[in-house]
């Protein structure tokens, strides 16, 4: 069904996990915007796949780096091939399905609240460090997956305690103080909240946070790629 599967796919997974947070456990985010001079509450639903959506990103990161090399390895035996860039179509890649899952958002968005804020348009800005950050990981699980083949079972877990310890099921207002700085830690957290300030509830972001974020990201990226590229020597020898 080809290109199908990449609607199927987030359409099926909304649908799940509204069923449980707001039809079995009852959650309400309590966020409202202006409609025709109205307050209206915008659906939980809408807030939830924002979340998730960004979320499923570094969860295809994190399940597909660690084999990214072994399952290429004729790159490494055969040909001069930079390695790198396989990291680069990993991350291309989920950003593809980022966009396709983005613009069923936007529909729903336009259904259930009439408009798309002009705020949107700070959407790439917030998601520039993220993409950055994406790309230091992949090159550092793909190199240290070669090395250590089970780490592939610790990445998969990480990306569950990473949906689970974040603002995608709740606000981190209604956090205790000491909870949320150790959220806020969480690397998706701050992404996934500027992501809904400009797409969602049509404020700014917090260019202080993403500045922040962006140097740390770029930090993460620099040594990550510097981590791949001394490691690289190995891989034929491994593999």
């Amino acid at each position: 069904m080809g290109f199908i599967w990449s609607v199927i796919t987030p359409l099926l997974m909304l649908a799940t996990y509204t069923f449980v947070f707001q039809y079995v456990f009852k959650a309400r985010w309590g966020v409202t915007t202006l409609v025709d001079g109205e307050e209206t509450q915008i659906p939980f639903a809408i807030v939830l796949f924002m979340g998730l959506i960004i979320h499923s990103m570094i969860a295809d990161t994190l399940n597909r780096s660690p084999r990214q090399i072994l399952q290429n390895a004729n790159f490494v035996k055969k040909v001069v091939f930079p390695l790198e860039i396989l990291s680069l179509v990993n991350l291309l890649s989920s950003l593809f399905h980022f966009l396709i899952s983005f613009m069923l958002l936007l529909v729903f968005v336009l259904v259930s609240i009439k408009h798309i804020p002009v705020e949107i348009f700070y959407l790439p800005l917030v998601l520039l460090p993220y993409f950055l950050l994406l790309l230091g990981l992949g090159w550092f699980f793909s190199a240290l997956g070669v090395f250590l083949r089970d780490i592939e079972h610790i990445t998969g877990t990480l990306a569950m305690l990473m949906l689970f310890l974040s603002p995608v099921f709740f606000s981190i207002e209604r956090l205790p103080e000491n909870i949320q700085t150790f959220i806020w830690l969480n690397p998706i957290a701050v992404i996934v909240e500027n992501a809904r300030m400009v797409v969602l509830y049509g404020q700014a972001p917090d260019f202080y946070a993403l500045a922040n974020y962006s140097f740390c990201a770029l930090f993460i990226t620099c040594g990550s790629y510097y981590f791949f590229q001394k490691m690289r020597p190995g891989f034929a020898d491994v593999i």
